[in-house]
C-alpha cells in the first residue's frame, strides 16, 4: 500500500478525466518546507548594546563607549557611557560620565550625569554633577550634590564671579 505518491502538476492543474484518476483517492500534495526569510535586527537593538565587565575583571585605565556599560569588578580610571550602572559588588576609583549612571557598587570620585540613582547599597565618596538624583534609604554619600549638570558656562561663571 502506497501512503504518498510524488504529482508534479501544479496545484492548480485540474485532474483529468481518464479511469485512473477516477479510481485514485485524492492524495495531499507535499512541498518541501521552506524557512522564513531572514529578517535582520532592528535598528532599535542594534544601536543599545551593553558593555559589560565582569567580577573577576579589574582594569585600570579609561573606559569609554557609546553605549551602555555595566561594571560589576573593579576599575581605576574615568568610565564614559550612555548609561554607567555600578553593580553592587563594583568599585570604581576615578569620574563615572553618563547621560545615566546607576550606583549600587562604590564609587570614589565624581559622578557627572543628568540622572543619578543611588541605590540602597551604593557608596559614593565624592561629588555629584547631576541634573536629577534619586537616593534610596540606605545609601551612603560623603561629598557634594550639585545640581549644574547641562548648565552652559556662561551661568557658572557668573555665580562664581
Amino acid at each position: 500500500m502506497t501512503m504518498f505518491t510524488r504529482s508534479d502538476r501544479t496545484p492548480d492543474e485540474k485532474p483529468q478525466n481518464t479511469p485512473e484518476a477516477a479510481r485514485a483517492p485524492a492524495t495531499p500534495q507535499l512541498r518541501p518546507a521552506t524557512p522564513p526569510p531572514a529578517t535582520p535586527p532592528s535598528t532599535a537593538t542594534r544601536s543599545h548594546g551593553t558593555s559589560v565587565i565582569g567580577k573577576a575583571v579589574k582594569i585600570t585605565g579609561q573606559i569609554e563607549s557609546t553605549e551602555d556599560v555595566q561594571i560589576e569588578g573593579q576599575v581605576e580610571g574615568d568610565v564614559r557611557g550612555q548609561t554607567v550602572t555600578i553593580g553592587s559588588n563594583a568599585r570604581v576609583k576615578g569620574t563615572v560620565y553618563g547621560e545615566t549612571v546607576e550606583v549600587a557598587g562604590t564609587i570614589e570620585g565624581k559622578i557627572e550625569a543628568r540622572k543619578v540613582v543611588l541605590n540602597a547599597t551604593g557608596h559614593m565618596t565624592g561629588d555629584v554633577i547631576h541634573a536629577d538624583i534619586r537616593i534610596e534609604s540606605g545609601a551612603f554619600i560623603d561629598g557634594h550634590l550639585r545640581p549644574e549638570h547641562g548648565k552652559d558656562s556662561k551661568s557658572t561663571s557668573k555665580s562664581s564671579a
